[in-house]
Protein backbone atom coordinates (compact mmCIF):
# COMPACT_ATOMS: atom_id res chain seq x y z
CA UNK A 1 0.00 0.00 0.00
CA UNK A 2 1.60 3.67 -1.12
CA UNK A 3 0.95 6.11 2.08
CA UNK A 4 2.06 9.12 0.04
CA UNK A 5 1.23 11.44 -2.17
CA UNK A 6 -0.41 10.56 -5.36
CA UNK A 7 1.25 12.09 -8.63
CA UNK A 8 -1.10 14.91 -8.91
CA UNK A 9 -0.43 15.63 -5.38
CA UNK A 10 3.04 15.53 -5.77
CA UNK A 11 2.71 18.04 -9.27
CA UNK A 12 0.69 20.19 -7.57
CA UNK A 13 3.55 20.36 -4.62
CA UNK A 14 6.17 20.76 -7.28
CA UNK A 15 4.97 23.46 -8.65
CA UNK A 16 3.24 25.21 -5.77
CA UNK A 17 7.08 25.55 -4.69
CA UNK A 18 8.44 26.41 -7.77
CA UNK A 19 5.58 29.20 -8.07
CA UNK A 20 6.50 30.60 -4.85
CA UNK A 21 10.33 30.10 -5.48
CA UNK A 22 9.78 32.57 -8.27
CA UNK A 23 6.96 35.17 -6.57
CA UNK A 24 7.44 35.05 -3.24
CA UNK A 25 10.66 35.42 -2.25
CA UNK A 26 12.07 36.96 0.92
CA UNK A 27 12.12 40.31 -0.88
CA UNK A 28 8.80 40.12 -1.15
CA UNK A 29 7.88 38.53 1.99
CA UNK A 30 9.75 41.37 3.29
CA UNK A 31 7.82 44.21 1.12
CA UNK A 32 4.28 43.08 2.05
CA UNK A 33 5.48 42.94 6.02
CA UNK A 34 6.44 46.36 5.58
CA UNK A 35 3.06 47.27 3.76
CA UNK A 36 0.44 49.30 5.70
CA UNK A 37 -2.37 46.79 5.23
CA UNK A 38 -0.15 43.59 4.30
CA UNK A 39 -2.38 42.06 1.58
CA UNK A 40 -0.55 41.15 -1.52
CA UNK A 41 -3.17 41.57 -3.57
CA UNK A 42 -0.99 40.92 -7.09
CA UNK A 43 0.20 37.65 -5.70
CA UNK A 44 -3.82 36.68 -4.44
CA UNK A 45 -4.84 36.99 -8.00
CA UNK A 46 -1.85 35.24 -9.25
CA UNK A 47 -2.81 32.29 -7.08
CA UNK A 48 -6.83 32.61 -7.80
CA UNK A 49 -5.82 31.81 -11.32
CA UNK A 50 -3.70 29.11 -10.94
CA UNK A 51 -6.86 27.18 -9.04
CA UNK A 52 -5.51 27.74 -5.28
CA UNK A 53 -8.43 29.74 -3.84
CA UNK A 54 -10.80 27.18 -5.16
CA UNK A 55 -9.21 24.21 -4.62
CA UNK A 56 -12.29 23.09 -2.08
CA UNK A 57 -14.59 24.77 -3.32
CA UNK A 58 -17.04 22.47 -5.38
CA UNK A 59 -17.32 22.33 -8.56
CA UNK A 60 -20.48 23.63 -9.19
CA UNK A 61 -19.58 26.78 -7.14
CA UNK A 62 -16.77 27.05 -9.81
CA UNK A 63 -14.18 25.47 -7.79
CA UNK A 64 -12.38 22.23 -8.12
CA UNK A 65 -13.78 20.19 -5.72
CA UNK A 66 -10.79 18.17 -3.65
CA UNK A 67 -9.85 16.97 -1.10
CA UNK A 68 -8.20 18.56 2.65
CA UNK A 69 -5.07 16.52 1.81
CA UNK A 70 -4.69 18.74 -1.26
CA UNK A 71 -5.21 21.57 0.17
CA UNK A 72 -2.35 20.56 2.89
CA UNK A 73 0.16 20.44 0.07
CA UNK A 74 -0.46 24.05 -1.12
CA UNK A 75 -0.44 25.15 2.63
CA UNK A 76 2.75 23.20 3.52
CA UNK A 77 4.45 25.20 0.04
CA UNK A 78 2.83 28.16 1.38
CA UNK A 79 4.11 27.69 4.99
CA UNK A 80 7.61 27.42 3.75
CA UNK A 81 7.49 30.39 1.48
CA UNK A 82 6.24 32.16 4.09
CA UNK A 83 3.52 33.71 1.86
CA UNK A 84 1.82 36.45 3.05
CA UNK A 85 -1.64 37.53 3.24
CA UNK A 86 -5.03 34.99 3.68
CA UNK A 87 -5.17 32.25 1.88
CA UNK A 88 -5.07 29.39 4.38
CA UNK A 89 -7.87 32.15 6.39
CA UNK A 90 -10.10 32.82 3.44
CA UNK A 91 -9.56 29.66 1.04
CA UNK A 92 -9.34 26.91 3.46
CA UNK A 93 -11.32 27.88 6.90
CA UNK A 94 -14.23 30.80 6.10
CA UNK A 95 -14.32 28.42 2.35
CA UNK A 96 -14.99 25.22 4.67
CA UNK A 97 -17.42 26.81 7.11
CA UNK A 98 -19.35 28.41 4.30
CA UNK A 99 -19.66 24.83 2.34
CA UNK A 100 -20.21 22.59 5.74
CA UNK A 101 -23.00 25.42 7.12
CA UNK A 102 -24.36 27.59 4.88
CA UNK A 103 -27.67 28.15 3.32
CA UNK A 104 -28.25 27.87 -0.29
CA UNK A 105 -28.10 31.32 -0.74
CA UNK A 106 -25.04 32.02 1.53
CA UNK A 107 -23.23 29.49 -0.57
CA UNK A 108 -24.81 30.78 -3.81
CA UNK A 109 -23.49 34.45 -2.92
CA UNK A 110 -19.90 33.87 -1.56
CA UNK A 111 -18.14 30.16 -2.53
CA UNK A 112 -18.00 31.23 -6.51
CA UNK A 113 -16.54 34.84 -5.64
CA UNK A 114 -14.24 33.22 -2.76
CA UNK A 115 -13.46 30.31 -5.51
CA UNK A 116 -12.30 33.17 -8.27
CA UNK A 117 -10.53 35.02 -5.43
CA UNK A 118 -12.57 38.30 -6.57
CA UNK A 119 -13.51 37.75 -2.13
CA UNK A 120 -11.49 37.66 0.68
CA UNK A 121 -12.85 35.74 3.80
CA UNK A 122 -12.15 35.30 7.38
CA UNK A 123 -13.11 33.35 10.93
CA UNK A 124 -13.62 35.17 13.93
CA UNK A 125 -13.87 32.88 16.99
CA UNK A 126 -11.04 34.03 19.62
CA UNK A 127 -12.42 36.65 21.94
CA UNK A 128 -10.41 38.37 24.77
CA UNK A 129 -11.05 35.23 27.14
CA UNK A 130 -8.21 33.95 24.43
CA UNK A 131 -10.53 30.71 24.25
CA UNK A 132 -11.65 28.37 22.10
CA UNK A 133 -14.61 26.73 25.02
CA UNK A 134 -18.09 27.44 23.45
CA UNK A 135 -18.87 28.82 27.14
CA UNK A 136 -16.50 31.75 26.56
CA UNK A 137 -18.14 33.03 23.59
CA UNK A 138 -19.56 36.93 25.02
CA UNK A 139 -20.91 37.95 21.36
CA UNK A 140 -24.45 37.74 21.77
CA UNK A 141 -26.64 37.10 18.62
CA UNK A 142 -30.27 38.15 19.18
CA UNK A 143 -33.34 37.95 16.90
CA UNK A 144 -34.99 41.26 15.54
CA UNK A 145 -37.87 40.15 13.65
CA UNK A 146 -36.31 37.77 10.93
CA UNK A 147 -33.05 39.24 10.98
CA UNK A 148 -30.28 38.98 14.01
CA UNK A 149 -28.37 41.22 15.92
CA UNK A 150 -24.77 40.63 16.49
CA UNK A 151 -23.04 42.36 19.71
CA UNK A 152 -19.35 41.84 20.69
CA UNK A 153 -15.94 41.79 20.29
CA UNK A 154 -13.78 39.35 18.61
CA UNK A 155 -9.46 39.18 18.96
CA UNK A 156 -6.99 38.46 16.65
CA UNK A 157 -9.38 38.18 13.42
CA UNK A 158 -6.90 37.47 10.67
CA UNK A 159 -7.52 39.84 7.57
CA UNK A 160 -10.62 41.41 8.98
CA UNK A 161 -9.71 44.96 7.81
CA UNK A 162 -9.51 42.99 4.22
CA UNK A 163 -12.14 40.37 4.02
CA UNK A 164 -15.30 40.68 2.65
CA UNK A 165 -17.22 38.12 4.47
CA UNK A 166 -16.09 37.33 8.13
CA UNK A 167 -17.90 33.89 9.79
CA UNK A 168 -18.59 34.89 13.50
CA UNK A 169 -19.02 32.37 16.22
CA UNK A 170 -21.16 33.54 18.66
CA UNK A 171 -23.56 32.86 21.54
CA UNK A 172 -27.54 32.90 21.08
CA UNK A 173 -30.48 31.65 23.45
CA UNK A 174 -29.85 27.58 21.68
CA UNK A 175 -26.21 27.67 21.79
CA UNK A 176 -23.20 28.27 19.56
CA UNK A 177 -24.05 30.10 16.58
CA UNK A 178 -22.16 31.05 13.48
CA UNK A 179 -22.98 34.09 11.26
CA UNK A 180 -21.86 35.63 7.71
CA UNK A 181 -21.68 39.29 8.17
CA UNK A 182 -20.46 41.68 5.37
CA UNK A 183 -17.43 44.06 6.77
CA UNK A 184 -18.99 46.81 5.05
CA UNK A 185 -22.15 46.14 7.11
CA UNK A 186 -23.57 49.05 9.62
CA UNK A 187 -21.79 48.52 13.28
CA UNK A 188 -18.67 46.71 11.60
CA UNK A 189 -15.21 47.97 12.70
CA UNK A 190 -12.08 46.52 12.28
CA UNK A 191 -8.56 47.54 13.79
CA UNK A 192 -5.28 46.17 12.98
CA UNK A 193 -3.45 45.23 15.81
CA UNK A 194 0.01 44.81 16.49
CA UNK A 195 1.47 41.29 16.00
CA UNK A 196 5.07 39.52 16.09
CA UNK A 197 4.62 38.23 12.93
CA UNK A 198 4.63 40.66 10.13
CA UNK A 199 4.02 38.28 7.55
CA UNK A 200 0.22 38.25 8.71
CA UNK A 201 -2.18 40.88 9.72
CA UNK A 202 -4.55 39.81 12.80
CA UNK A 203 -7.70 42.70 13.59
CA UNK A 204 -9.97 43.39 16.46
CA UNK A 205 -13.28 42.96 15.40
CA UNK A 206 -16.28 45.53 16.98
CA UNK A 207 -19.44 44.41 16.27
CA UNK A 208 -22.61 46.87 17.58
CA UNK A 209 -26.17 45.75 16.83
CA UNK A 210 -24.96 44.48 13.46
CA UNK A 211 -28.10 43.50 11.20
CA UNK A 212 -27.87 40.34 9.38
CA UNK A 213 -30.68 38.43 7.18
CA UNK A 214 -31.93 34.92 8.10
CA UNK A 215 -30.48 33.28 5.46
CA UNK A 216 -26.62 34.66 6.83
CA UNK A 217 -27.26 32.05 9.79
CA UNK A 218 -24.74 28.82 9.24
CA UNK A 219 -26.25 25.56 10.33
CA UNK A 220 -23.76 23.14 12.63
CA UNK A 221 -23.62 25.56 16.32
CA UNK A 222 -21.30 23.71 18.51
CA UNK A 223 -20.08 20.89 16.29
CA UNK A 224 -19.32 23.29 13.63
CA UNK A 225 -17.31 25.05 15.77
CA UNK A 226 -15.56 21.82 16.31
CA UNK A 227 -15.29 21.19 13.13
CA UNK A 228 -13.54 24.51 12.20
CA UNK A 229 -11.13 24.22 15.32
CA UNK A 230 -10.18 20.88 13.66
CA UNK A 231 -9.91 22.51 10.48
CA UNK A 232 -7.86 25.43 11.67
CA UNK A 233 -5.59 23.00 13.62
CA UNK A 234 -4.46 20.57 10.53
CA UNK A 235 -4.18 23.93 8.52
CA UNK A 236 -1.34 25.51 10.99
CA UNK A 237 0.27 22.22 11.15
CA UNK A 238 0.82 22.50 7.20
CA UNK A 239 1.62 25.56 7.24
CA UNK A 240 4.26 24.68 10.10
CA UNK A 241 5.62 21.66 8.99
CA UNK A 242 6.69 23.71 5.25
CA UNK A 243 8.03 26.42 7.66
CA UNK A 244 10.31 23.45 9.77
CA UNK A 245 11.52 22.12 6.50
CA UNK A 246 12.44 25.46 5.50
CA UNK A 247 14.18 26.34 8.93
CA UNK A 248 16.23 22.75 8.20
CA UNK A 249 17.59 24.16 4.86
CA UNK A 250 18.86 27.49 5.83
CA UNK A 251 20.78 26.37 8.70
CA UNK A 252 22.50 23.40 6.78
CA UNK A 253 22.93 26.01 3.78
CA UNK A 254 24.93 28.38 6.00
CA UNK A 255 26.71 25.85 8.01
CA UNK A 256 27.98 24.85 5.31
CA UNK A 257 29.35 27.80 3.55
CA UNK A 258 30.36 29.53 7.21
CA UNK A 259 34.34 28.63 8.58
CA UNK A 260 35.68 28.52 11.64
CA UNK A 261 39.29 27.54 12.47
CA UNK A 262 39.91 26.76 8.53
CA UNK A 263 36.71 24.61 8.03
CA UNK A 264 32.97 24.20 7.18
CA UNK A 265 30.73 24.68 10.75
CA UNK A 266 28.58 22.12 9.30
CA UNK A 267 31.32 19.81 10.30
CA UNK A 268 31.70 20.60 13.73
CA UNK A 269 29.67 17.59 15.84
CA UNK A 270 27.41 20.45 17.96
CA UNK A 271 26.00 21.44 14.25
CA UNK A 272 25.69 17.65 12.95
CA UNK A 273 23.27 16.94 15.82
CA UNK A 274 20.84 20.01 16.26
CA UNK A 275 20.14 19.44 12.38
CA UNK A 276 19.89 15.52 13.12
CA UNK A 277 17.39 16.39 15.42
CA UNK A 278 15.24 18.51 13.09
CA UNK A 279 14.96 16.17 10.70
CA UNK A 280 13.86 13.56 13.55
CA UNK A 281 11.00 16.23 14.54
CA UNK A 282 9.99 16.41 10.64
CA UNK A 283 9.69 13.17 8.75
CA UNK A 284 7.35 12.08 11.65
CA UNK A 285 5.21 15.17 11.66
CA UNK A 286 4.95 14.70 7.80
CA UNK A 287 3.38 11.45 7.96
CA UNK A 288 1.68 13.39 10.90
CA UNK A 289 -0.36 15.94 8.80
CA UNK A 290 -0.58 13.95 5.40
CA UNK A 291 -2.83 11.34 7.72
CA UNK A 292 -4.98 13.57 9.46
CA UNK A 293 -5.31 16.05 6.01
CA UNK A 294 -6.48 12.01 5.16
CA UNK A 295 -8.69 11.24 7.61
CA UNK A 296 -10.77 14.94 7.33
CA UNK A 297 -12.27 13.47 4.25
CA UNK A 298 -12.23 10.25 4.31
CA UNK A 299 -11.89 8.59 8.16
CA UNK A 300 -14.54 11.51 9.93
CA UNK A 301 -14.21 9.65 13.19
CA UNK A 302 -10.63 10.11 13.43
CA UNK A 303 -10.44 13.09 12.38
CA UNK A 304 -10.67 15.55 15.47
CA UNK A 305 -8.22 13.65 17.49
CA UNK A 306 -5.53 13.35 14.05
CA UNK A 307 -6.42 16.84 13.52
CA UNK A 308 -5.50 18.24 16.88
CA UNK A 309 -1.95 15.28 17.41
CA UNK A 310 -1.24 16.84 14.27
CA UNK A 311 -1.48 20.51 15.69
CA UNK A 312 0.14 19.86 19.26
CA UNK A 313 3.24 18.06 17.69
CA UNK A 314 3.91 20.41 14.62
CA UNK A 315 3.38 23.20 16.61
CA UNK A 316 5.97 22.42 18.65
CA UNK A 317 8.46 20.82 16.00
CA UNK A 318 8.06 24.30 14.34
CA UNK A 319 9.25 25.95 17.41
CA UNK A 320 12.37 23.81 18.54
CA UNK A 321 13.50 23.68 14.76
CA UNK A 322 13.39 27.47 13.97
CA UNK A 323 15.04 27.75 17.36
CA UNK A 324 18.07 25.41 17.16
CA UNK A 325 18.47 27.14 13.17
CA UNK A 326 18.34 30.62 15.09
CA UNK A 327 21.34 28.93 17.24
CA UNK A 328 23.57 27.03 14.15
CA UNK A 329 23.20 30.69 12.06
CA UNK A 330 25.53 32.17 14.78
CA UNK A 331 25.42 35.95 16.09
CA UNK A 332 24.25 36.75 12.47
CA UNK A 333 21.25 34.74 13.69
CA UNK A 334 20.14 36.84 16.42
CA UNK A 335 19.46 39.91 14.23
CA UNK A 336 16.33 40.61 13.48
CA UNK A 337 17.26 41.31 9.51
CA UNK A 338 18.09 38.04 8.96
CA UNK A 339 15.76 36.15 7.07
CA UNK A 340 15.60 33.03 9.69
CA UNK A 341 13.41 35.39 11.28
CA UNK A 342 10.49 35.26 8.98
CA UNK A 343 10.10 31.78 9.85
CA UNK A 344 11.14 32.11 13.60
CA UNK A 345 8.24 34.74 14.24
CA UNK A 346 5.86 32.75 12.37
CA UNK A 347 6.61 29.70 14.55
CA UNK A 348 5.63 31.83 17.47
CA UNK A 349 2.36 32.85 15.67
CA UNK A 350 1.31 29.20 14.71
CA UNK A 351 2.19 27.74 18.61
CA UNK A 352 -1.00 29.79 19.57
CA UNK A 353 -3.55 29.91 16.57
CA UNK A 354 -6.13 28.14 17.06
CA UNK A 355 -4.82 26.47 20.21
CA UNK A 356 -1.87 25.56 22.03
CA UNK A 357 0.22 22.57 21.90
CA UNK A 358 -1.38 22.24 25.99
CA UNK A 359 -4.73 22.61 24.52
CA UNK A 360 -4.64 20.10 21.83
CA UNK A 361 -2.64 17.63 24.03
CA UNK A 362 -5.65 17.81 26.22
CA UNK A 363 -8.12 17.57 23.37
CA UNK A 364 -6.44 14.11 22.05
CA UNK A 365 -6.93 12.79 26.05
CA UNK A 366 -10.61 13.97 26.32
CA UNK A 367 -11.14 12.29 22.80
CA UNK A 368 -8.70 9.11 23.61
CA UNK A 369 -11.74 8.78 26.52
CA UNK A 370 -9.15 9.78 29.34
Amino acid sequence: MDFGLSQEQQELKRSAREFLTNECATGFVRKMMADKDGMPRELYGEIAKLGWTGLIVPEHFGGSGLGMLDMAVLLEESGYAAMPGPFLFSAMLATSALNQGGSAALKSRWLPALAAGSAIGTLAIIEESDSLAPASLATRARKDGANWLLTGAKMFVPYAHAADVIIVATTTAQGVEFFAVERGAKGVEAQLLQNLDLTRRVCRLALTDVRVAADAHLEGGAKLLDRMIDLGALAIAADSLGGTERALEMAVEYSKMREQFGKPIGSFQALKHAAAEIVADLEPGRALLWYAAYAQDALPAEAPRAAAMAKARLSDVYSRATDRAVLMHGGIGFTWEHDIHLWFKRARFNEACFGSPVYHRERVAQLSGY
